[in-house]
């Protein structure tokens, strides 16, 4: 079963850096756009002595990889050991096989596609439990001995990539990089939080009896009742919380509103949940 599951997430983390290099060789460099990253590196030293990108890529990520190894641990190194030859081998197979292939010439077009490509390539290796290595492992380093955000991290060496590349680049090109840039950002948010969002509910009712069961065997979700006293009129209440899927929280609102049109009902997006019946099988206890 753990061989099984090893395997499907190493063809997971393989598919999302093709899904990567697709992104770079078929929209990025045949624009001529800029970029963040290991690739924009890789572009800035091939604009100064003409190696080929997938060559500077590779010799880069290698370099990250050994100091990862050092500083953050084999265990660390392991998860990123996918990623540091699959991305580099998959950039140089597809810019051979797309030979001079332009997907399109509009430059807006190749901003937006090849934003949304690395976004949810990076987002595919991430929730596969590994890393994407390259310019990952710095802010990584630095997170580490100093606890400066690795996301703060990412964006400033992004921002200094970019800066890099602005030396070579005409102003129209140094906008659509910022684009870029911040497409594969939002991206990579969205699909990180895709499926994980849910809603909870908090109702204060006179019928939370009537509810509570309701609840539980209409919509199969759990409730918890926190005690809590009136302001007004400072009546002793049960408040019911429970968490829904976003699909069940119009039946829950329709159910509560039909044993009780006056029920107060708080809703609020709860980014992740954690526990039976959502990151874990659901388990039936009988009383």
């Amino acid at each position: 079963m753990k061989r099984t599951k090893l395997l499907l997430d190493i063809l997971i983390v393989i598919l999302g850096n093709f899904l990567y290099a697709a992104g770079v060789a078929f929209f990025i460099l045949p624009s001529g756009l800029i970029t963040g990253g290991t690739t924009g590196i890789a572009i800035s030293i091939n604009h100064l002595i003409g190696l080929p990108v997938s060559y500077l890529v590779f010799g880069f990520n290698i370099t990250m990889f050994v100091l990862g190894f050092i500083v953050l641990g084999k265990n660390f190194a392991l998860t990123t050991l996918v990623s540091t030859f699959c991305y580099p081998f998959a950039l140089e197979l597809l810019q051979k096989l797309a030979g001079g292939f332009r997907v399109t010439d509009d430059i807006l077009l190749c901003t937006l596609f090849g934003g949304i490509c690395i976004g949810t390539a990076i987002a595919i290796v991430i929730r596969a439990g590994a890393s994407t290595g390259g310019m990952d492992i710095p802010p990584l380093i630095i997170n580490k001995y100093t606890r400066i955000s690795v996301s703060v991290s990412l964006y400033v060496f992004d921002c200094v990539i970019l800066a890099l590349q602005a030396a070579f680049s005409d102003k129209e090109k140094i906008l659509y990089g910022i684009v870029l840039v911040l497409v594969y950002s939002i991206v990579l948010d969205k699909l990180l939080m895709f499926g994980t969002n849910k809603m909870q509910l908090k109702i204060v009712s006179d019928k939370s009896e009537e509810i509570k069961g309701v609840i539980i065997s209409e919509i199969d979700r759990g409730v918890t009742l926190l005690h809590g006293r009136t302001g007004y009129l400072e009546k002793e209440t049960d408040i019911l919380l429970s968490v829904v899927s976003n699909r069940e929280l119009y039946k829950v609102e329709k159910l509560v509103h039909q044993i009780d049109k006056d029920a107060f009902v708080m809703i609020s997006r709860v980014s992740e949940v954690r526990g039976r019946g959502f990151s874990e099988g659901k388990q039936y206890l009988v009383k």
